[in-house]
């Protein structure tokens, strides 16, 4: 059959069936791009890197319609503790702050580098992780071992800061506390606190999860 042959509607029907594959296969090319580019995701990567990296893909803003960026806390790859023009760290508190730096300082010396994974955030930030981690785990009680409030937050305030790489984490383990910056909980090696006491007392023990820091009941 030719193209003479065909009706009025049996032509028009042709074309939308061939708009119709055009239409699925730049569809099917988005998301092989999508599924290229994105980062591997694990229970401890910050959902709002991962939304970051999928953003800067296809050249989305990061704030604005529901997103939220790095004016939220969220870190850009490769930032360290020196990097003030990121919000994340610059709203750290300037205790905190100081002696990350202090003990980066060292640690370059040997060749390691203290990144910041995660550090001061914003309650909207805070609180989309929080509900992240429902959706994960299935259950606000498991979440809470991970995933404080925004109103009990370390990180809200300002007061915490998550540490990257694992070796770098491992780093702060074993020296943080010359520093006053201890870990906090037993499941996650990254997050650090001040504890000014602990450069002569060492640091207090550890919680075995964020579920049972008493500040986290407030």
């Amino acid at each position: 059959m030719s193209y003479d042959d065909l009706t009025p509607i049996t032509w028009h029907r042709s074309i939308r069936r061939t708009r119709i594959a055009v239409v699925l296969a730049i569809a099917v090319a988005i998301i092989a791009a999508l599924a290229y580019r994105m980062p591997a995701f694990s229970s401890s990567t910050d959902p709002s890197r991962v939304s970051a990296k999928v953003g800067e893909a296809f050249g989305l803003p990061t704030r604005g319609s529901g997103r939220l960026g790095e004016a939220d806390g969220a870190i850009p790859d490769g930032t360290t503790v020196f990097d003030d023009g990121v919000p994340g760290v610059a709203n750290l508190d300037s205790d905190l702050l100081g002696a990350l730096r202090e003990a980066a300082a060292d640690a370059s010396a040997e060749g390691v580098e203290l990144q910041v994974d995660s550090g001061w955030r914003s309650p909207e930030y805070q609180q989309k992780l929080l509900n992240d981690a429902i959706a994960q785990y299935g259950s606000e009680a498991e979440a809470s071992r991970w995933v404080a409030t925004p109103e009990t937050s370390a990180h809200v305030s300002g007061d915490a800061v998550d540490i990257g790489p694992p070796a770098s984490a491992a780093w702060l383990s074993a020296h943080g506390s010359g520093y006053g910056l201890c870990q906090i909980y037993a499941n996650e090696p990254w997050h650090y606190e001040l504890r000014p006491d602990a450069a002569s007392a060492g640091c207090p023990a550890m919680y075995s999860d964020a579920a049972h820091d008493p500040r986290m009941r407030g």
